[in-house]
Order: structure tokens, then C-alpha cells, then sequence
């Protein structure tokens, strides 16, 4: 059974030949460059010294290369725009060396140089001419966005300042999409998750558009928040132009892909807290909900993908929303969250949804935990959410900085012999 396959009918909720597994298809699902530095360390696949890709420098993931997917026998491969989150491309590699002296490989793009106060900087589109985008605290492992925006005057906003980044896709993007779906597709027996952009409505990191010079409108966060709630017929109307704008390049974007994709991230808006629901449901069906419903339509009605939604902490009663939204895939599958126990959402959904993560806790077990802790966790995760297929293995979000290599090789070691 090829990769591809084993996804697929994971996908149809019926049991492969394995548990199928992710690692760095999706900014949600990867792995901090030390972390895959230190990992291919451990798995003899480098020499000391030898330098990762810091793929998105957001988050500052490393590259799962294709020795490492086929080290740890993943998958599932990623195909993404040609641009990071700070607007420039992956192109013009240098080496560059993180503040705990782990060597790496950046974008020409990548183009900080230390503060006086230790802390980093980096700039819409690399330049320096624009005020900095994102900041790297001294000691940081990754970068926080940076706010941008005047004090918001009422009388003058108008929805199309947030729609400054949605547009036509243009055609350079479209003969990357379809060059890299082919290449994925053709080169590889890897199931292919997409992220096409432009149907995120609301994620709170694209909110400041940390890729924009000057981005208009509302891009603050804690002032987004609160105009979901005070200004909600101006973000329904964002929404509703996204849409639109988003229904278009999707009939684009299919034209030239096809069904070689097997899932599509749509969006990756956390829902949930640590301690239950960020919303309530009755405000994610009224704001959310008719925008989700409209993508996953076209999607269902027009393709083959399934559709992905990212949600962190508590979404369990957001559940039965998400599948009437349409949905197929849910991750990162927080089951340290209230109400978010493994039996309940697998007895509960697991019949209507894939669980796509939920493989072990980042948060206390895989970072603090024993080799045996974490070998545990896995087994028991892997019995719950495999059953009847709908299970994609992926640790709960992406894997930190400092995590123990020992915890990593215990969790692929585990994986492995529950095949």
C-alpha cells in the first residue's frame, strides 16, 4: 500500500494497512529547526554541523527533507504558496545559526541582524525600508507579529482595508500550484495536503499581516477580537467579500491541480481556550459558520479534497457545528483541553471526522515527559483514534524547541511498532 493510499482510506474512515502519518505537510503539523536538527542528528542522517531550512521562519519550522520522511516512514507531503508569512520566498539560501547555536539555512529574505537588546527583527517582504514586521525577544525560538495600525476611527473604515491581501490569485501563483501539485503527485506516493490561502476567515496570525507593508484597516488583535462582537457587520462583511474572492481562485486553482490533492487546509482559526470554546456556538454559526459552509460546498460539490480545519483547546461543543460546516478533518486534536478526552471525541465523531494530530500532548507529555511516557501515550492514542480508520498520526501541533530527542525517537520507535 502506497503512502498515498494508506491517507486516503484513513480519509474514508476505513482502517489502512498502518496509521498513516504527518510530519511538516501543514504550519501546524511540523517541527522547530533545532528540533528536526537534532533529530537527524540522532538518526545518523547528518554530519555534525550540517545546517535544516527554516521553511516558515514564523515558527521557525525546519525542513522534513525526504530522507527524513522516509526515515520515520511518513506520509504525507505539503504543498503551500511560494511565499513565507513574511512575504518573501524560499529562495536564496544562507547559512545562518539560531541563538542556541543550532546551524540553519534562511531565505535571502531572512535578513536580521541582532538588536542592542539581543532581540531579532524581520520585514514585510525582507525589506528594511518598511517597518519590521516581527520580533524575536532575545532567548525567543520564534517570532511574534507585530502591530501595526493607528487607533482605529469608525467613521472612516471600510472593509475593503482587510481585504488588502485577498485578490485574484495571479498566474505566477497558479503555475507554482500546478507545477508543485504535479511534481508532488508524480515524484512521490505521498498524499498531498494543500494550502491554497484565502479561506482563513478571522486567524488571528494573519490578522496583522506580517507580510504587508502597511497594512490597513483592523489589524490589531486584542481591537480584532472585540470587533467580532462590536463590529460584527463590518467582519461579516470582510468575510463575505473573502468568500466570494475565495470561491474564485478556488475554481482556478482546481482547474490546474485537479484531485491530486487529497485535503485542503482551509483554516486554521482557533475556537477553543485551554478551558472550553473561545465563542459561543451560537456566535460561530452566526459569523463563521455561512462562510465555512459556503467553501466546503464548493469544495464537496466540485472536488475530491477533504477539507481541514485547524482549531486549538476545547472545541467539543463547537463539534457538531464544525461537520454541519462541512468539515472532514479536524486537528490538532487538543485532548489536554477540557472536554477534550480521546474516548468521547472518537465514540462521539470519529464516524463523521477525521482526527488528524492527537498523537501525544506537546504541551506537557512529549517535551517533559519519559521515553516511556511519551511510548505510552502514543499506544494508547493510536488504540482510541485508529479504530475504523479517520486517524492521521501528528503529534498535537507543532513540535517545540528543546524537545528531548530521546521523547522524539521514542514517538516514531512507538508509531512504528503499532503498524
Amino acid at each position: 500500500m502506497t503512502s498515498r493510499e494508506r491517507v486516503n482510506i484513513a480519509l474514508s474512515h476505513r482502517e489502512p494497512d498502518r496509521v498513516p502519518l504527518d510530519l511538516g505537510a501543514s504550519t501546524v503539523t511540523g517541527m522547530h529547526v533545532s528540533t528536526v536538527y537534532n533529530l537527524r542528528q540522532a538518526l545518523g542522517l547528518d554530519a555534525p554541523g550540517t545546517p535544516v531550512k527554516v521553511m516558515e521562519p514564523y515558527q521557525m519550522l525546519g525542513e522534513i527533507a525526504p530522507d527524513l520522511m522516509d526515515a520515520l516512514g511518513v506520509d504525507v507531503v505539503g504543498l503551500g504558496g511560494p511565499r513565507t508569512l513574511f512575504g518573501f520566498e524560499n529562495k536564496g539560501w544562507k547559512e545562518w545559526q539560531l541563538l542556541d547555536g543550532t546551524p540553519a539555512l534562511v531565505p535571502e529574505g531572512f535578513n536580521t541582524i541582532p538588536e542592542p537588546d539581543g532581540s531579532l527583527f524581520l520585514y514585510p517582504e525582507g525589506d528594511k525600508a518598511a517597518p519590521p514586521s516581527g520580533v524575536m525577544p532575545k532567548g525567543g525560538f520564534f517570532f511574534d507579529s507585530i502591530v501595526r495600525q493607528s487607533p482605529v476611527d469608525d467613521d472612516l473604515l471600510d472593509p475593503q482595508d482587510n481585504l488588502e491581501e485577498f485578490g485574484p490569485i495571479t498566474d505566477a501563483d497558479l503555475e507554482h500550484f500546478r507545477t508543485e501539485a504535479e511534481r508532488l503527485y508524480s515524484q512521490t506516493d505521498k498524499a498531498i495536503l494543500a494550502n491554497f490561502g484565502g479561506t482563513a476567515f478571522g486567524d488571528i496570525a494573519l490578522v496583522p499581516a506580517p507580510w504587508l507593508k502597511h497594512p490597513k484597516g483592523i489589524r490589531d488583535i486584542e481591537e480584532w477580537y472585540i470587533s467580532t462582537a462590536i463590529r460584527r457587520d463590518y467582519v461579516y462583511e470582510v468575510f463575505a467579500l473573502q468568500c466570494e474572492i475565495a470561491l474564485r481562485n478556488l475554481a482556478k486553482i482546481h482547474a490546474v491541480v485537479g484531485d491530486r490533492v487529497s485535503a485542503v487546509f482551509i483554516t486554521g482559526t482557533d475556537f477553543g481556550t485551554q478551558r472550553g470554546p473561545f465563542i459561543s456556538p451560537e456566535a460561530y454559526r452566526d459569523l463563521y459558520m455561512p462562510f465555512h459552509k459556503a467553501v466546503n460546498k464548493w469544495i464537496h460539490k466540485h472536488t475530491e479534497w477533504k477539507t481541514f480545519i485547524h482549531s486549538c483547546g476545547s472545541v467539543t461543543a463547537l463539534m457538531e457545528d464544525f461537520i454541519e460546516a462541512g468539515f472532514d478533518i479536524l486537528n490538532p486534536v487538543q485532548c489536554s483541553a477540557a472536554d477534550m478526552s480521546a474516548e468521547e471525541l472518537k465514540s462521539r465523531f470519529g464516524d463523521r471526522m477525521t482526527f488528524w494530530g492527537g498523537g501525544v500532548d506537546t504541551q506537557q507529555t512529549l517535551p517533559f515527559g519519559t521515553p516511556e511516557q511519551v511510548r505510552a501515550e502514543v499506544k494508547e492514542r493510536i488504540r482510541i483514534f485508529s479504530k475504523g480508520g479517520g486517524f492521521v498520526f501528528n503529534t498535537i501541533h507543532n513540535v517545540q524547541a528543546n524537545t528531548p530527542v530521546a521523547n522524539l525517537v521514542a514517538m516514531y520507535e512507538e508509531l512504528r511498532e503499532q503498524a
